[in-house]
């Protein structure tokens, strides 16, 4: 049974009305994801990673069918958690948890698209100013 424990995150964001906007890999396994805040639409909240290890992008509903049920700590209209004891976490090889035993597993849950990301960073959140597209 998988244990969800809610991280903070710098503004408040309706987890359920969010979605992922904008999904980078950059050199030296750096993620940044920015999330859409429904309340201020002119900004998103962006994610950074660095040393990532994992990533898993899927839907909601495809999240929902996992054997992970009951979960623990889920909070309504949260959308960040640090994860332990997932179906997710179980699926990795013995190689990667023997090899890197600092790895944590987050979860960023919206109402559409979830990600999963196993590091040994912490995540960073910034607020940042939305682009407007030409």
């Amino acid at each position: 049974m998988p244990n969800l424990t809610p991280i903070p995150i710098p503004i408040e964001v309706r987890s359920s009305q969010s979605d992922i906007a904008d999904f980078h890999l950059h050199e030296g396994r750096k993620v940044c994801v920015d999330f859409l805040i429904p309340s201020n639409p002119e900004r998103l909240l962006r994610l950074s990673f660095d040393g990532v290890e994992v990533v898993r992008l899927l839907d909601e509903m495809a999240m929902s069918t996992e054997m992970d049920t009951p979960m623990v700590g889920l909070v309504p209209d949260n959308l960040a958690y640090e994860v332990t004891g997932s179906a997710f976490w179980a699926q990795q090889s013995e190689a990667l948890r023997l090899t890197r035993p600092k790895l944590r597993h987050y979860r960023f849950v919206t109402g559409w698209t979830c990600l999963d990301v196993l590091t040994e960073a912490t995540p960073s959140f910034a607020v940042v100013q939305k682009l407007v597209n030409m």
